[in-house]
């Protein structure tokens, strides 16, 4: 391990990555504790090119990039050997080995990792820099719970001369936009799906996108929409999963328009999730729509519709129905055999009910005719009868119109002794033609009600 690198005196060695290593180190001259990121420069021509442009753009971006959710760079150099870069020393973990632990943060906290991530992303944003890769690893939770962004290496920046090509290779696969992994054009809502895709994965521990290998996660990316995260962890609210779904939607148009957007609705649910409040007006509403097309179960009418003069209410109890003393089960069965066209079916049957019904003799036990009774005639069950149903007290009726009276001729006693049938012909004749006028009167009467 070097001793020193430029004025700085290096202390230990944090870790290794693609394009160098990283050390601890010390600026003597302000007593400051940094982090140097190097590049190492024993590459090829072509391979030592892109890396330098990658790092002048790092340098370029982070200089213009002031935000306490941002890490600060201090200094750049350069030796023989590599090119190096002072930044801001950050004590504490990274998001992505906070997941690996296994030891989830709680859902509150993932909400404020994310949501200062991004405002530090808005903060790019406004500047016209895209990271175009945000993940995990990138990610530095402070003991305070402060989280910071890193590595801007890959950011597009106005006139950048790092290719776009470039960016795609170097991106990592699990958290590329699908525009991202088909080439298409990149703008900041390509931050915000690899935004949805980190939350997510620190919600539940399990990336949305995955595969055995490269190609089949960015197939994954493209074509599959993963379950909500609170199918993976009953802790997760309902909220979160529409606000993932609508991060990580795969049409531009459906996903958030800012990380801006994005941030507010995570303070929301932070904000009921601390207080139990109702839900105000968040952006993701509803979560995009899918690809499937939806079947929307059709449901029979069960309504009825009421009969003329029907009495509407639940307060009546419906009557049971009476059977008509006219009604003739025989006439129903011939009736119904017709409609059905089961005629010639119960042939047999209404040809041995007519005989039944056209004999008017004496049936003897032994006569052909007996079995035919037996065989047609079947006893009915005993039903019980039903019980009394509540009567109703009527309305009054109005009163009937008075019927006219009928003068009658009053008729001299006979003789005692005498013949009686003339004068009770003559009595009954009257009784009838006085009950006719009373029901003319009271047809009459409810004619008019």
């Amino acid at each position: 391990m070097i001793s020193t690198l430029g004025r700085y005196k290096i202390i230990s060695e944090i870790g290794q990555g693609a394009m160098g290593v990283v050390y601890k180190a010390v600026d003597p001259i302000i007593d400051r504790t940094v982090a140097i990121k190097t590049i190492n420069l024993n590459l090829s021509k072509t391979e030592l090119e892109e890396y330098e442009a990658r790092f002048q753009q790092e340098i370029k971006a982070a200089g213009r990039l002031n935000h306490p959710n941002i890490v600060t760079i201090y200094d750049v150099g350069k030796t023989d050997q590599v090119a190096y870069m002072a930044m801001e020393f950050l004590e504490g973990q990274e998001l992505k080995d906070m997941i690996a632990s296994g030891n989830l943060p709680p859902a509150d906290q993932v909400v404020d990792i994310i949501a200062q991530v991004a405002d530090g992303l808005s903060f790019a944003h406004q500047q016209d820099i895209v990271h175009r890769d945000v993940k995990p690893s990138n990610i530095m939770v402070l003991k305070n719970s402060l989280a910071k962004i890193t590595d801007f290496g890959i950011a597009r920046l106005p006139n950048s001369a790092v290719k776009t090509m470039t960016g795609l290779i170097l991106g990592s696969p699990r958290y590329m936009s699908p525009e991202q992994v088909i080439g298409k054009t990149i703008d900041a809502r390509s931050d915000i799906f690899s935004l949805g895709v980190v939350l997510y994965e620190a919600l539940t521990g399990v990336a949305p996108f995955d595969g055995d290998n490269v190609n089949a996660i960015m197939y994954a990316t493209v074509n599959t929409t993963p379950p909500p995260p609170s199918s993976h962890t009953r802790a997760v609210p309902a909220m979160l999963d529409l606000i993932v779904a609508k991060a990580m939607a795969k049409l531009l148009e459906d996903r958030y328009q800012s990380v801006r957007e994005l941030a507010d609705d995570l303070r929301e649910v932070r904000r009921q999730m601390d207080h139990s409040k109702p839900a105000a007006a968040l952006k993701a509403v509803t979560a995009p729509p899918s690809n499937r097309p939806v079947v929307k179960e059709v449901l029979p009418e069960t309504e009825t519709i009421p009969l003329p003069g029907a009495k509407s209410g639940t307060d009546e109890e419906g009557k049971p129905l009476a059977l008509a003393k006219t009604f003739d089960s025989f006439d129903a069965t011939l009736r119904l055999a017709a409609m059905t066209d089961q005629t010639e079916d119960f042939s047999e049957y209404i040809s041995q009910t007519q005989k039944m019904r056209a004999y008017r003799g004496k049936i003897e036990a032994n006569s052909p005719l007996a079995k035919a009774a037996a065989a047609v005639a079947v006893p009915a069950p005993e039903v019980p009868p039903p019980p009394p149903a509540p009567v109703a007290k009527p309305k009054p009726a109005p009163a009937p119109r008075p019927a006219p009276r009928v003068q009658t001729t009053s008729l001299p006693n006979p003789p005692i002794g005498a013949d009686n049938s003339s004068a009770a012909n003559l009595f009954v004749i009257a009784a009838i033609v006085v009950l006719s006028i009373a029901a003319i009167g009271l047809i009459a009467a409810l004619l008019l009600k």
